[in-house]
């Protein structure tokens, strides 16, 4: 699929029926837009199987809720609808998007409560995130902004605005040659790439930031659990800046991500090592059992 993505052929299901592409759009109004009064989710269908999607949709609609906005449709017809979008363009594999939103109404301002809320379930074929890093190790930058509190924002919502600062920072990143940017947190640890949960391996052991200030990603967690199954010691703790000098694997965890190993943040380097590559090639098995 190629083109700008606002001008692609197929379908998108928009508020209960599928649209054509080109017409999937919204008013200029739309609270949304102005706002950040949205929530999405980033899923991949893996041979005509989403993996995880009820959770996921689980998660979109808990989003909504953070944001003070119920999504009008049950988690079971967030699923249906889907797969429908997925059987109306022919696809087996392929990334899956699925935002909600306040959309255009009598309100127009901060207060939108009156304002129709909309969802839409878009999709196409996506490969790997960060490209040929895959296998050789991505570049990452670190990032001049920091996670907020959970007393500033709702920092376990999927919402739109948590990711003002992620866009910012990769661009930062990219424009230094990386492919994306590490985060601290507001008290200064390690917290999370732009898009991703980082991990690190020290002797044998497998460190990762608490999930306190940021999304607690599901790959994060499937990866987590496949950890433990193998017998591996998990350390889900808080993370100092200067312990990433003596950390000797490092790999980043997301649905776009999947597993992909970093080879460099900053001035420090990491071997793409046994245990990264293991953990990568049986996530990439287990989506598609």
């Amino acid at each position: 699929m190629d083109g700008a993505y606002d001008d692609r052929d197929g379908k998108i299901w928009m508020d209960g029926k599928m649209v054509d592409w080109r017409e999937a759009n919204v008013h200029i109004l739309t609270h949304a837009m102005h706002y950040a009064s949205s929530v999405f989710e980033g899923e991949r269908c893996y041979n005509g199987k989403i993996f995880k999607g009820r959770e996921h949709s689980e998660r979109l609609r808990k989003s909504a809720q953070y944001l003070d906005f119920e999504i009008p449709y049950t988690v079971d017809e967030i699923e249906a609808a889907k797969y429908e979008m997925l059987q109306a363009n022919g696809w087996t594999d392929a990334y899956v998007r699925a935002v909600a939103w306040r959309g255009a109404g009598p309100d127009m301002g901060v207060s939108a409560a009156r304002n129709p809320v909309r969802l839409a379930i878009a999709g196409w074929e996506w490969g790997n995130y960060y490209g040929d890093a895959k296998m050789k190790g991505a570049k990452l930058d670190i990032s001049k902004w920091k996670r907020p509190s959970p007393e500033t924002i709702p920092v376990h919502a999927k919402a739109a605005g948590l990711y003002m600062i992620c866009t910012t920072s990769k661009h930062a990143a990219e424009a230094k040659g990386c492919s994306d940017a590490l985060f601290m947190d507001y008290r200064g640890y390690v917290a999370e790439a732009t898009g991703a949960n980082i991990f690190f391996v020290k002797d044998g052991e497998v460190h990762t930031p608490l999930a306190d200030c940021f999304l607690n990603g599901l790959t994060r967690q499937t990866v987590i659990g496949m950890l433990k199954e193998k017998g591996l010691t998990v350390h889900e703790r808080r993370i100092m800046p200067e312990e990433l000098e003596g950390f000797e694997q490092c790999w980043l965890t997301g649905t776009a991500a999947e597993v992909t190993p970093v080879g460099q943040i900053a001035d420090y380097t990491f071997e793409v090592g046994a245990l990264t590559r293991d953990i990568s090639e049986a996530y990439e098995k287990l989506v598609r059992m």
